[in-house]
């Protein structure tokens, strides 16, 4: 429908901009407090399910490679089901306030809590969550999207941050009225 064209670039071989995580994909993904992941069932269907954290829970480990600790759920272990035997997954990370979202397609391997090492490079020791495993995605490309559409969303954290500010001003200010002098009759 036209966009051909305009995406060509996307594919020259001397251009690895869509499967090496670059400063920015790594700066956008570590400030994410969630992400929606989809997987495919034996029978075809896809399956998305939303992973959350504290922001930066999701790791950058390599140029090719995230992960994340798998913190404890509903224990229906869907998309564990569906990676043991299509490891095939799509993850969408979103930044409601700022219109931005980015698509990564990779493939995916659970991390079993013996594999010491990578566990500990994927846990978060200060997030009070069970970690029941973790996953790694080996990333085989990604694309920004455009912010059309993209309804704008804060966080209470970030309303505080803003508000904040706002708040201290209010306080300096009713620290400086005057004392009502007003007189019953």
């Amino acid at each position: 429908m036209g966009s051909r064209k305009s995406y060509a670039r996307l594919e020259a071989p001397d251009q690895p901009s869509n499967y090496v995580l670059g400063e920015l994909e790594t700066e956008f993904i570590s400030a994410r407090d969630s992400l929606y992941m989809a997987s495919v069932s034996e029978t075809g269907w896809p399956y998305l399910q939303h992973r959350g954290g504290p922001a930066g829970f999701v790791k950058i480990l390599d140029d090719h490679t995230l992960g994340f600790a798998d913190f404890r759920g509903n224990r229906q272990y869907v998309s564990l089901g569906n990676l043991s035997g299509d490891a095939r997954v799509a993850l969408f990370f979103m930044d409601y306030a700022q219109r931005v979202r980015l698509k990564v397609l990779g493939h995916a391997r659970v991390v079993l809590p013996k594999e010491t090492q990578l566990m500990q490079r994927l846990e978060l020791p200060n997030y009070r969550a069970r970690v029941e495993h973790g996953l790694v995605i080996e990333v085989a490309a990604f694309d920004w999207n455009c912010p059309q559409h993209i309804t704008e969303r804060f966080t209470l954290a970030e309303v505080e941050a803003l508000v904040k500010p706002l708040r201290q001003r209010v306080e300096e200010l009713e620290g400086q009225r005057e004392p009502n002098l007003h007189r019953q009759p």
